[in-house]
This record gives structure tokens, sequence and C-alpha cells, in this order.
């Protein structure tokens, strides 16, 4: 017998696992630029691997929970594979986008910061779009493929890897993700992005997004709803059997 958790705990999930992800690419990121004035290459090495480790950790808190999204083109991604119905994706919208401007306040108020602070950061020339659109392909390459093959497991740390890495082999330092493209607009900060910006990337992102869907439809074309249901991370609860002893449900 199966068990999903109610769309309320999910939608409350996503809500802090993606307040969480802001406030740990921001505050990371205020906190490098602190500690390692004029030096921007060490200051995007300590914002990458507390973004890198800490994503990694954040999905092991709350993906037994929604799956550990927090990121729009993920969700829709997933809703196309009927891993999650089309009606709970859009509700995850909202509530990723909402966390991520909350990690932002919070992370502005941690370094005693203005709450809100709108970025002067422009970020959106061609080469920074196109990373973009890489950026988010391959997240979704990484976290489709292990779920196909059956290695969901392994997903938290191989997001975190990537995500890591790809602050250093794209010029955009991967944002990858819409919801955080918003949120980063409110801290103007290391980690902050214009508003005038933000538009070009939702857009790279959600094409990048279409094109690793299109990718691995062909690369994997029987993925299974069962198993995009286990994106990002496995996801059960326990409940009790018949006879009173209790039994792992799958979500």
């Amino acid at each position: 017998m199966t068990n999903t958790p109610s769309l309320a705990r999910r939608l409350l999930a996503e809500l802090l696992g993606s307040a969480f992800l802001a406030a740990l690419v921001i505050g990371s990121g205020i906190a490098a630029q602190t500690l390692s004035p004029n030096d921007v290459g060490l200051e995007l090495f300590e914002n990458a691997a507390a973004t890198a480790a800490g994503l990694f950790t954040i999905i092991l808190m709350f993906g037994p929970v929604s799956g550990g999204h927090f990121n729009p083109v993920v969700s829709l991604a997933d809703a196309s594979f009927r891993g999650i119905s089309w009606r709970d994706a859009l509700a995850y919208v909202p509530a990723q986008v909402a966390g991520c401007v909350l990690g932002a306040l919070t992370a502005n108020g941690m370094f005693s910061l203005a709450a809100v602070s709108i970025s002067t950061h422009h970020r959106a020339s061609s080469a920074h779009l196109f990373s973009e659109a890489i950026a988010t392909a391959g997240l979704l390459l990484v976290i489709f493929s292990l779920a196909r093959t059956k290695r969901a497991s392994t997903a938290p740390a191989a997001v975190g890897a990537y995500i890591g890495a790809a602050y250093f082999f794209t010029s955009s330092a991967s944002f990858a993700n819409p919801a955080i493209s918003v949120g980063r607009m409110f801290s103007d900060t290391f980690a902050g992005i214009a508003p005038a910006s933000v538009p070009g990337y939702v857009v790279a992102q959600l094409v990048g997004g279409a094109l690793a869907v299109l990718a691995l439809r062909v690369l994997y074309p029987h993925v299974t709803p069962a198993e995009a249901a286990e994106v990002i991370m496995p996801h059960h609860e326990e409940q009790p059997s018949g006879d009173g002893s209790v039994q792992p449900a799958r979500r």
C-alpha cells in the first residue's frame, strides 16, 4: 500500500527547502566576500563549496517529504514524465519562489544588511544566457538519468557535486533555477542578480529544461512514472500494515 504525503506537507517542504537553499547561496556569498575581499576566484570557490555541500544536506532534509525539487524546472520536467501531477507541479512553483525570496531576506538579516536590497549585478549577456541553458539541461540530465537507472539514492550528492562544479564551468555561475534567480534579486551582494537580468535567465533555464527532457526521451525512452516519482531522491513513509507492523510505503 502506498502513502503519498499530503500536498500541504509537500508544499511546506518545498518552501522551507527553497528558503534554506537561497539563504545558503546568498549567505555563503556574503561570507566569502567578507572573508576574502578582492579575490573573486577564492570568493567563488568558497561560495561553490558551501552551495554544493549545503544542497546535498538540504535535499536529504526535505526530500523524503516532497522529493526535494526546490526548482520549478525540475518540477515541470517531473510532471512531463508523470512523476508528479501537473496540478501539484504548478502548486510547487509558487512555494519554491516564495521560499527563495524568504531565504534571501533571511541571509541579508543574518549579516546585518537591509532585509531587502535589490541587486544591481547585471548578468544577462549572451554567454550568461547560453550558460544557464547548458547548466539547467545538465542538472536535469543528472537527476533523471539517476532515477531511470535506479540510482536515485545517489542524487543528493550528485546534484550537489554538479552544481558546485557548474559554478566554475559556466560563465553565469550556474543558477539553473528560476526560483533562485528571483530570490537572488533581493540581495545586492556577491550572489545577487539585477531584476532586469532575471527574465532572460528564466527563459534560458526553461529552454535548457525543455532540451533536457527531449534528450532524456531519446536516451531513456522508457522512463516510467514510478521512476520519475523518485526525483530528486526516493521518498517514502512508514505506515502500519494490517498486522500492526510498520512497513515502508513508497510515494
